[in-house]
């Protein structure tokens, strides 16, 4: 919220008081809270999504497999394939969501139940109303992978060494001890 449009509901609700209109007063005040709430990214806890409403809503949203909730905030959806495992579809569940209560509340994870490598495996996740990497507030990451990125990255990365050539890898020995060689040592 902007303190321009706080200063705006400021002065209605000042107005109205000054008329004596107690209903104006009153709604300009929530409406502030409301903004406040929005602006800290606070979920409103008395308009929590109903959790099997929630399953049951997803579940029709195409591509969706099926549906389980982790916790109470993390929904997490299987999909049938890699081009279903998409922030698009994170924003139809998303829809699907939004007539059951306030989605701040709501991280959804999708994970393709057809994966043919662990990169196809990975867990896609996003707060309904926010930018990936972004959390409600008192929102905590839950890590929903059992091999995080960075292992994964390592792996591919040893594979590769380990698939070079005999020829590649005494090239690759060659040019370390010529380097050593070359590289004048601290105690010289």
């Amino acid at each position: 919220m902007s303190p321009a449009e706080t200063a705006a509901r400021l002065a209605a609700a000042r107005g109205a008081a000054l008329r004596g209109d107690q209903a104006a007063v009153q709604e300009q005040m929530e409406a502030m809270q409301e903004d406040f709430r929005k602006s800290i990214r606070l979920a409103d806890p008395s308009r929590r999504v109903d959790r099997e409403q929630a399953r049951a809503a997803a579940r029709t949203v195409p591509g969706v497999r099926s549906v389980v909730w982790l916790d109470h905030e993390n929904l997490f959806a299987t999909v049938e394939s890699a081009d279903a495992r998409s922030f698009q579809t994170i924003d139809r569940i998303c829809v699907a969501l939004e007539p059951l209560g306030d989605t701040l509340g709501v991280v959804v994870n999708l994970q393709n139940s057809s994966a043919r490598n662990s990169d196809e495996l990975a867990t896609l996740s996003r707060n309904c109303q926010l930018a990936p990497g972004e959390r409600a507030f008192l929102s905590r990451e839950r890590k929903i992978d059992v091999v995080d990125a960075q292992t994964r990255a390592q792996h591919k990365a040893n594979q590769r060494l380990s698939q070079q050539s005999p020829e590649d890898l005494e090239r690759q020995a060659e040019s370390l001890r010529i380097l050593e060689k070359s590289t004048p040592s601290v105690h010289d």
